[in-house]
């Protein structure tokens, strides 16, 4: 009978699912990317912190395209919006770390706790504001 109920929920959310996957999907190439970008920038010599901008910035613009392209495909996307949602989702991601921080020791462990959450909520920002579908026309 579990599998039964597991089986038609994953049938009716099929499309929700496999969003949610490339959503994490293209968060790993994003991430592969920032941090090549801000390894790269140090090697060059570039001051630390304005590496880390540089990389930042970088990083927002390519996981632009990759979500336009990959994740929310039948999506009008939205800019401004767009970074509105990661100026906000960065202070999301600061309120977690320093919650999280309280509870874990290590600053690792903390961190990837406050990535993991603020990546939940990035998600439903993304595809609430950003990236929304079309409204079908009403009858």
């Amino acid at each position: 009978m579990i599998r039964s109920k597991t089986k038609a929920w994953l049938e009716r959310y099929a499309e929700q699912v496999t969003e949610i996957i490339r959503y994490y999907q293209v968060g790993i190439i994003n991430t592969l990317f920032g941090v090549a970008m801000y390894s790269l920038f140090v090697y060059l010599g570039v001051n630390l912190f304005a590496a880390q901008l540089s990389a930042h910035v970088l990083g927002v613009i390519f996981n632009y395209f990759m979500f336009r392209q990959h994740v929310f495909k039948s999506a009008r996307p939205n800019v401004l919006r767009f970074i509105g949602s990661y100026t906000v989702n960065y202070g999301v991601s600061l309120a977690f770390l320093a919650l999280f921080h309280r509870f874990v020791a290590s600053p690792y462990g903390a961190g990837f706790l406050a990535m993991a959450a603020a990546s939940v909520v990035n998600y439903f920002m993304l595809k609430r504001f950003v990236f929304r579908t079309p409204a079908e026309p009403k009858r």
